[in-house]
């Protein structure tokens, strides 16, 4: 079976990929375009796609009948893949779950203490040369511990996240889930997203992407949170209505946000990159070695259970 990887991959997966299969590997970072998106269904039996190659319903519409048997998406998000469309065309689609987690619950921590204590404020400041020394009210922030944590999403990573805060931190739990979640930790169940919003020092956002969760952090919620208050998203971009965050900090209606995601990435706003109270991360949540290799070795042990006709470790579809 002809497989194409669509982004390179680290060193460990790719000797993998080439000692084990018939394997194209395109060398670009970018996203595919519509004619490749085309060739991906065409050309190839298993293809491994990741974040931004969007395999729409219109994509699948385009090839009625694809030689593609197999998205094994990089990535435990897979909301760029249209994946009842891909079913209606019979192609399986899965994903890499678990691997992710710890990195991703750390880079939510980093995103909230640098925003909390002004760290990457407190970088450029130095960096430029204008730091004039210690004084006892300089660049005051936002005392983390013991403070309030609201998680909208306790699956996987957001159990983790919420795990760091009250272990690490010592703070006070609650969050937002479609079922109560038996947890190591006291953690209370939040009714609403607004509640919660209005209830919490850090918002943090763990959902999945996708059109039921698009905008989910809206205006209102936003109007909800407390003026103190900081937003961090760690999840997907288009989760939360970036206009409407610009409107609530330059209004100050919350203290800060943390940003690892934007909803028309690679963009990023220049009213957000203008503002010394968000801090602003290149998408690095599950950015370690380590874990891109383990997201790698899963992904191809799905490419390698499809060509032995065996049941495909992590479907999602």
């Amino acid at each position: 079976m002809r497989v194409w990887i669509t982004r390179p991959l680290t060193e460990a997966v790719e000797a993998r990929a080439r000692d084990a299969l018939d394997v194209e590997f395109r060398t670009e970072t970018t996203p595919l375009d519509r004619d490749e998106l085309h060739r991906a269904l065409t050309e190839f039996d298993i293809v491994v796609p990741t974040l931004g190659d969007q395999f729409s319903a219109e994509v699948f519409g385009a090839v009625p009948q694809p030689r593609c048997r197999l998205l094994a998406n990089f990535g435990v998000g897979y909301n760029h893949i249209d994946v009842a469309a891909a079913g209606a065309s019979g192609i399986a689609v899965t994903n890499t779950p678990g691997a992710v987690t710890d990195a991703t619950a750390d880079i939510a921590l980093t995103l909230l203490l640098m925003t909390a204590r002004r760290a990457g404020e407190g970088e450029r400041l130095v960096r430029a040369g204008n730091w004039q020394g210690w004084h006892p009210t300089q660049m005051l922030g936002h005392h983390v511990t013991g403070k309030r944590l609201g998680v909208v999403g306790m699956g996987r990573i957001g159990q983790a996240i919420a795990q760091r805060c009250h272990f690490g931190f010592g703070m006070e739990v609650s969050y937002l889930a479609r079922s109560p979640k038996e947890l190591s930790f006291p953690a209370t169940q939040a009714d609403d997203l607004r509640g919660l919003a209005a209830s919490v020092d850090f918002l943090v956002i763990a959902v999945p992407g996708g059109a039921e969760t698009t905008h989910l952090i809206n205006a209102d919620v936003l109007a909800a949170m407390k003026p103190s208050a900081l937003l961090i998203n760690i999840a997907r971009g288009e989760v939360v209505d970036e206009a409407a965050l610009i409107s609530a900090l330059q209004a100050g209606q919350i203290a800060g946000a943390g940003l690892d995601v934007y909803e028309f990435e690679p963009k990023v706003p220049d009213a957000l990159i203008g503002m010394q109270n968000v801090t602003l991360l290149p998408h690095l949540g599950t950015a370690t070695e380590e874990v891109r290799t383990a997201m790698g070795h899963m992904a191809l042990d799905n490419v390698a259970a499809c060509i032995a006709g065996q049941d495909l470790p992590n479907l999602v579809s």
